[in-house]
């Protein structure tokens, strides 16, 4: 029998049908949509006379264009309230679960479905959203949608796609004190670059990865579309079977074991073939940091920013042009540069686990006069573990406050934005130009990198405190 990796198990699984020297028509377990690309997609069924095929598939919620401070209040922003308040509509009209503001089942998209027990192991996932690689963690293949495929996936439950090709990284070794997920990934895509995993979908192994906790593993595959890659998965093992137990819609009682005997089929077999293989080592990964304006732009906090010598023509010209924007110069040390905010959240790294190693670094400290920064929980889950556990009290004692959940300074689609030509370091994705607000200068950075820039109020090297 021939090797199979683990992305053509669960591929070769929900091929409905393989159009003759085309795409594959592919069956999707789990459909999650918001409220910027669902709209047009409902628009779109209405005038072709279609109803939503499975909407128990489906979940909703609001997150992109949601305040994070009194959500209790009707939305300012028009065009936001009515994004929002479309999006609840149409789960009506359509007997779809929306997890409306306020609610306690409100999130960020990509953080609730894990959270209840949505995201499974073996699962095909979509949602209108590029970060919709967050639930490979689990061993799913999940990858983000269209519009007008949003479109298809409601009225077939099915969507055309071609087969990518695959990808291995393996990151073996043990990581430093201070090395987190979101180091391993922002190192990732320094060596490979933006475009580095085109085309490719990857499979992350080795013990620096079996290492990582599910926040972990779901930060990682967050950013694998950041190197170009439709997406991102890690093989199921303990520490997910661990995770998935128990929770609303994990399976249960006989169900359970049947499901869990499966999901342990779902490794790469040996001697499967990939497309392309990586491979590094985590000795070699310190805490890191963006200088520019993609991620693949980053470096060890300790280093200096290239000198770009090296580059001709456009690549230089690229390179010049965003150290302009940025207001840096080739050459310069990173550490000491000055930060106007911080910003803890996203999909990226707007979990339980994230919030805890701020407030772990914080505690006892104060946060720095002339930084402000904002604390945004990824879900209403995440929240009240938070109050629970007494970190906002941590927070409030080194002069910072809590916010409530959603995408927030992520992406300038609320009013979260930061300032024109103030530096941000961020936990979140993407540091192009203008992502945070007109103007904004982006350093993207792990919780620990973020939370020693909100108490020295310059990029700082975390394990100095470690």
């Amino acid at each position: 029998m021939e090797a199979k990796t683990l992305f053509d198990k669960i591929w070769d699984a929900h091929v409905v049908k393989q159009v003759e020297g085309g795409p594959n028509v592919l069956y999707i377990d789990r459909h999650f949509i918001h409220e910027v690309t669902s709209p047009v997609a409902f628009l779109g069924l209405k005038s072709r006379g279609l109803k939503v095929f499975r909407p128990d598939q489906t979940t909703a919620t609001p997150d992109h264009n949601v305040p994070t401070i009194n959500q209790n209040m009707s939305i300012k922003d028009e065009l936001s309230r009515n994004q929002v308040e479309m999006l609840k509509k149409n789960c009506e009209e359509n007997g779809i679960v929306h997890h409306g503001l306020g609610t306690d089942g409100h999130g960020v998209v990509h953080i609730i479905g894990p959270e209840m027990g949505l995201t499974q192991p073996g699962m095909t996932i979509v949602c209108g959203d590029s970060h919709t690689s967050t639930h490979g963690a689990f061993g799913a293949i999940a990858f983000g949608i269209g519009t007008s495929e949003v479109e298809m996936v409601l009225a077939s439950q099915c969507i055309m796609q071609p087969k990518p090709k695959k990808m291995r990284i393996t990151v073996n070794g043990e990581l430093g004190k201070g090395v987190t997920a979101k180091d391993i990934a922002l190192y990732i895509i320094s060596k490979i670059s933006t475009s580095g995993g085109t085309g490719h979908f990857i499979e992350y192994a080795g013990s620096a990865i079996t290492g990582l906790s599910m926040e972990g593993r779901m930060t990682l595959c967050n950013l694998s579309i950041e190197s170009g890659a439709r997406g991102g998965m890690i093989a199921p093992d303990e520490t997910t079977i661990n995770y998935v137990k128990g929770r609303q819609f994990a399976p249960k009682g006989e169900a359970w074991d049947k499901t869990v005997a499966y999901w342990e089929t779902l490794k790469s077999d040996e001697g499967a073939k990939f497309d392309t293989e990586y491979s590094f080592d985590a000795a070699d990964i310190e805490p890191m940091i963006t200088y520019g304006t993609n991620p693949g732009m980053g470096l060890g906090v300790s280093q200096t920013i290239p000198t770009g010598e090296e580059l001709t023509g456009t690549d230089k010209a690229t390179f010049m042009k965003s150290l302009k924007y940025m207001n840096f110069n080739p050459g310069d040390a990173m550490k000491g540069k000055k930060v106007d905010y911080v910003f803890l959240g996203s999909c990226t790294n707007g979990r339980i686990e994230d919030f805890r190693a701020f407030a772990d670094f914080v505690k006892g400290k104060q946060k720095a006069d002339d930084v402000i920064v904002w604390l945004v929980p990824g879900s209403k889950a995440v929240e009240k573990q938070i109050i629970a556990e007494g970190l906002d009290k941590i927070f409030e004692a080194a002069g910072m406050s809590l916010r409530q959940p959603g995408c927030s300074a992520c992406l300038a689609m609320n009013d979260d934005k930061i300032p024109e030509g103030k530096y941000a370091v961020s936990t979140s994705n993407r540091n192009f130009e203008g992502r945070q607000g007109p103007g904004a200068r982006t350093l993207l950075a792990s919780p620990l990198t973020a939370a020693a820039a909100a108490v020295t109020g310059v990029i700082t090297d975390p394990r100095e405190f470690l």
